[in-house]
């Protein structure tokens, strides 16, 4: 599975209190669950600063974390910006075998 990184901003007119950012989240999930079944919610974090949410996520490809986005983006009313993620450890591996190649 890889893994990536949403950063979520909700649109202002899509909410006007708690409990209706709570029923759209729940929705925009309950549509993610559905349409994504193979893709696994690792963390989610409430941001100060121009986004408000930040989640990572894994999904089997490309294609399903666009799916991912685009739900956020019409079912939640959110601008979301996706990223590809590579663990840290696996990175210095990369790395390690391009100096070596060098």
């Amino acid at each position: 599975m890889n893994t990536f990184v949403m950063l979520t901003r909700v649109s202002p007119e899509a909410v006007h209190t708690p409990k209706e950012l709570g029923t759209l989240e729940r929705q925009a999930m309950d549509h993610i669950h559905a349409e994504c079944p193979k893709v696994k919610w690792m963390a989610s974090y409430a941001l100060l600063g121009p986004y408000d949410y930040l989640d990572i996520f894994t999904a089997p490809d490309i294609e399903t974390a666009t799916k991912v986005s685009t739900i956020m983006r019409t079912w939640g009313h959110a601008y979301s910006e996706v990223c590809p993620a590579t663990e840290w450890n696996k990175f210095k591996g990369m790395i390690e075998k391009l100096r070596k190649a060098a």
